[in-house]
């Protein structure tokens, strides 16, 4: 699986659980299924890929309340996602986290790696994990890992 690793954000407690896979918002009125790609290549360059699934319920987490005045502007307590599962169909040379979208979008990752999906939940921010643990149990029963 695409992992990067976070170029910020006041949620993250240590130097071990800055790793998230692609996420992002869904603009008013945009298909779920458009603005994943579209957020794939806003923060990866990513184009090449083919959609293997998704999980089929809007997945939730909550900010502790010892972030959540901070992260975001105080504006937001928590996000309601919906993931999708994709095969990258390209080459590694296609990823560009340093300047995504082609340069006109900020940086989100400062790095990124493969990692099998069995350690995933053990990298991302402990408050994401039952989200994380989720999508591992749903998108290996799609045959990824």
């Amino acid at each position: 699986m695409f992992i990067g690793r976070r170029a910020g954000g006041i949620e993250h407690v240590d130097d071990a659980h800055v790793w998230q896979m692609p996420q992002g918002g869904v603009d008013p009125g945009e298909d779920t299924w458009e603005a994943a790609k579209r957020e794939l290549y806003e923060e990866t360059s990513v184009r090449s890929v083919e959609r293997l699934g998704e999980v089929a319920d809007w997945l939730v987490y909550d900010i502790p309340r010892t972030v959540a005045g901070r992260a975001w502007k105080g504006r937001y307590r928590g996000q309601r996602q919906k993931w999708f599962a994709v095969r990258f169909t390209g080459k590694d040379s296609e990823i560009n986290v340093e300047k995504p979208g082609g340069g006109g979008h900020k940086a989100e990752f400062m790095s990124w790696r493969w990692e099998p999906m069995k350690n995933l939940t053990g990298l991302i921010i402990p408050f994401k994990r039952p989200v994380y643990e989720r999508v591992v149990k749903e998108f290996c029963a799609l045959g990824a890992e």
